[in-house]
């Protein structure tokens, strides 16, 4: 793995909250999906300037891929009503975790495919640290993700309708996921169908978000 994947640029001196948030982070999407060690991430971490939001920078250097990842800042008091920079550190993590997954498989992607899969990370990470998790607070929590969201790009522009479409395909595929097992505790089922949507496609991923 670490052959395959290498830090682009700066360590995240100054950013240790972030980075222990990144590696928890981490560590839980790998144990989900079984991708066994992943580099660290911290390795990866440079601090988002300004108003600058999440970024992942990716170059082909032949023989490996090389990732710098960007973090904005967590709110100095941790106030858990701060979801923004939570997010864009989960969603972050989600790209570092499935382009590395997929480098090590020799796998291509699209961004249009990393972004629904951070959309469902998101959820995915956020659900698991909610005591008690029922049917009520996973639609409290993907109402909050996914309804009344505002966009950085006007809707028309390509970054967009790629933002959009991957937050309504992720949308879809959670109230699935939660109609299907949530209600129900069916935790290992659940499992299961995160692995295998994580193993797809772009293609297949937009099938499984409309139920078809």
């Amino acid at each position: 793995m670490t052959d395959d994947v290498r830090r682009l640029d700066g360590y995240g001196a100054g950013l240790i909250r972030e980075i222990a948030l990144a590696e928890r982070v981490k560590a839980g999407l790998s144990r989900l999906y079984r991708l066994g060690e992943l580099p660290h991430v911290g390795d990866f971490v440079t601090l988002a300037e300004g108003e600058e939001r999440e970024a992942v920078f990716v170059r082909d250097a032949g023989d490996a891929l090389e990732i710098e990842l960007r973090v904005p800042k967590l709110a100095a008091d941790s106030d858990t009503r701060a979801l923004d920079p939570l997010c864009q550190i989960i969603e972050g993590v989600s790209h570092f975790v499935y382009l590395a997954a997929r480098a090590e498989r020799k796998r291509e992607t699209t961004q249009l495919e990393l972004e629904i899969q951070a959309e469902v990370d998101k959820y995915v990470v956020l659900a698991h640290g909610v005591s008690g998790f029922s049917a009520a607070s996973s639609e409290r929590l993907r109402r909050r993700l996914y309804e009344g969201v505002s966009y950085v790009h006007d809707e028309g522009t390509h970054e967009g309708e790629r933002y959009r479409l991957a937050n309504g395909a992720a949308q879809r595929f959670t109230e699935r996921i939660e109609r299907k097992y949530v209600g129900t505790s069916r935790v290992l089922a659940m499992r299961e169908e995160l692995r295998a949507f994580f193993e797809m496609g772009l293609e297949e991923k937009l099938r499984a978000a409309r139920g078809s």
